[in-house]
């Protein structure tokens, strides 16, 4: 499901790469004349006898200025034909100044995600008002008068007559400093691998709790869907949090600084259990999704007497994320695909730079393919870099031939692709009776990647209460566990039955960090700490 904001169209006069001086040909075509143009005077002496001698240089003065003005024309053409690629739009360059985020919105079903992500894109003018109008007399016609703000991302049919997301949705907006891509992940137990889909091409999550009474609490509680997903955005590299106390208008609310602190005190220690440091990577901030209150601008103090912190916006802005590395291998995990006058792959490059004519490596298949196009945000560009959120148009490959989880790589340093590797595993929930031991059956989520999985050998149980020895060498070494209980760490093998492109946790986060699930629930959450050799996709026996 694809939400985009309008586009503002603006006209720029064409500007070179790299900084080269501008051509305006409108201005080279004026000078041609005036240069050789006689003067007016000249000209105008005895109009009226078409035969006179002072007449045929300027005859041959115009011929020149049309011929001149026929080459200047042929030129345009032939750097058209070359491709306007080579012409840059100025405001290409004030865009590349701009940092990109990938923010998804999680939290526990009926929270107000859907409705806070159309807020955000109303206050930052990517919807007009005849658009909300229309969502507003669509959701009356529903007996659901509150869900019109959510219609905006939820485009879906079905989301809207059962008013819940079931896919991911994808918009943009941007701030002053910042171009941001919103995923709005489904909250509902029941679609949480799309949750997993969006959390994993995101760098902010923003928890969406609602302060209504009765509703937190559900979430909160065990088995709700406000504990699972902030530890599967953690486990997926979501670094930052902000954690947005929602429907603080609500009647039963009324923006009560007791709610509010009521809220923080509980999420606070299951936040730092999840890993988050809840001083350096967590955000608290009271908002109305519905109204659009603290968001674009901060809370007035005759609504909100007692918070004195910043707006949505700022946050957003203000986050700071680590830097990925633009001269790195490209790895971008392919999420979607489809045809349109060639092969257009849908991802987020996590490393490296793409640039138009490209030759690189679809693994794990090895076909290889070249760069035809790439467009972010809806607008064609000649390169991209880690971070961004891309649609790439190649060639040299089928889209029957690719499917979702494949990688587009390197051709020099390409992704690994294999049936088996080691992992260190913490077990977050096991099932009732169950053991966690080799012969274990799970779900792996890994990057795009959704396969069945095997535990095929319990290597060793990290004791992590104990503090590490000084000397590794003096360590004793353990016996192989035969099972372990919930809440144990312990590295395995784990096999899949399909080729999988994955790499070290250590070497790439994004396609080494995974999640375990069954029966709809997540049982572990690990990360790759050791490949096969290069060139292999088993360990040796």
């Amino acid at each position: 499901m694809e939400v985009v904001g309008r586009a503002e169209t603006a006209v720029h006069s064409p500007a070179l790469l790299d900084g080269e001086e501008v051509n305006d040909w409108s201005k080279e075509d004026d000078d041609s004349v005036e240069e050789t143009t006689l003067p007016a005077p000249a000209i105008g002496v005895e109009s009226e006898r078409v035969d006179s001698p002072p007449f045929k240089p300027a005859q041959r003065c115009h011929e020149e200025v049309e011929s001149n003005l026929q080459e200047l024309q042929l030129e345009k053409k032939e750097l058209k034909l070359l491709g306007h690629e080579e012409i840059q739009d100025p405001g290409e360059k004030e865009e590349e100044k701009k940092r990109h985020l990938n923010v998804v919105f999680i939290g526990h079903v009926d929270a107000g995600k859907s409705t806070t992500g159309g807020q955000l894109l109303l206050l930052s003018g990517q919807v007009d008002d005849r658009t909300i109008q229309k969502y507003e007399k669509e959701a009356k016609e529903k007996n659901r008068e509150s869900w019109y703000m959510a219609y905006i991302m939820d485009t879906n049919e079905e989301e809207r007559i059962k008013g819940k997301t079931v896919e991911v949705g994808r918009a943009h907006f941007e701030t002053e400093n910042t171009r941001f891509t919103i995923l709005d992940a489904p909250g509902h137990k029941s679609y949480v691998p799309n949750m997993i889909s969006g959390a994993s091409q995101a760098d902010v999550g923003v928890l969406v709790i609602s302060a209504r009474k009765g509703e937190f609490e559900t979430g909160y509680e065990k088995g709700g869907q406000t504990r699972e997903h902030v530890q599967l955005a953690k486990t997926l590299g979501v670094s930052k949090l902000v954690v947005v106390v929602n429907k603080m208008d609500e009647p039963t609310v009324n923006w009560a600084k007791e709610r509010y602190d009521e809220i923080e005190t509980k999420m606070i220690p299951f936040l730092k259990s999840s890993g988050y440091n809840a001083r350096k990577d967590v955000h608290f901030l009271p908002i109305s999704g519905l109204m659009g209150v603290n968001m674009a601008s901060r809370v007035d103090k005759k609504v909100c007497s007692w918070w004195d912190g910043p707006c949505l916006f700022e946050v957003l802005d203000s986050i700071e994320i680590p830097l990925r590395d633009p001269k790195g291998p490209i790895r971008m995990p392919i999420i979607d695909k489809y045809k349109d006058m060639g092969t257009v792959l849908m991802g987020k490059i996590e490393s490296g730079t793409i640039q138009e004519g490209d030759s690189l490596l679809v693994m794990p298949n090895k076909a290889h393919v070249k760069v035809l196009a790439i467009f972010c945000d809806e607008k064609k560009t000649r390169w991209a870099g880690p971070g961004e959120n891309v649609r790439v148009k190649v060639s040299g490959v089928e889209e029957e031939d690719i499917l979702s989880g494949f990688v587009l790589s390197s051709v020099v340093n390409p992704v690994n692709a294999v049936f088996e590797f080691n992992a260190q595993l913490q077990i977050l929930e096991l099932l009732d009776n169950a053991i966690f031991t080799a012969g274990y059956k799970a779900i792996l989520h890994i990057h795009s990647i959704v396969e069945e999985s095997e535990i095929v050998e319990l290597i060793e149980e990290i004791d992590v209460k104990k503090k590490k020895d000084a000397d590794p060498k003096k360590r004793k070494p353990k016996r192989k566990p035969l099972f372990v209980k919930n809440g144990a760490v312990v590295v395995c093998r784990v096999q899949v039955n399909n080729l999988i492109c994955i790499e070290n946790f250590a070497d790439f986060p994004q396609l080494g960090r995974f999640t375990l699930r069954t029966e709809g629930k997540t049982i572990a959450v690990g990360k790759v700490v050791a490949l096969p050799a290069p060139g292999n996709s088993t360990f040796a026996s």
